[in-house]
């Protein structure tokens, strides 16, 4: 599966785990959150107040 900004979190956890820590450190519990499995990356960078591209390079998805 190729991730995206667009893909879930729940989708880019089950992908990459260990995307979990690097969520984690921008703040965003996501890995317990019950948004998981419907928000995507961008809303959840949105809701968070996190730059989209900052948080997409660090976890290595493109936009």
């Amino acid at each position: 599966m190729v991730l995206t900004a667009d893909s879930l979190l729940s989708e880019l956890l089950q992908e990459k785990p260990e995307a979990a820590e690097i969520l984690m450190r921008f703040g965003m519990g996501c890995v317990g959150c019950a948004l998981a499995s419907g928000e995507n990356i961008r809303q959840a960078a949105e809701g968070h107040g996190i730059p989209l591209a900052e948080l997409l390079d660090a976890l290595g998805i493109e936009e």
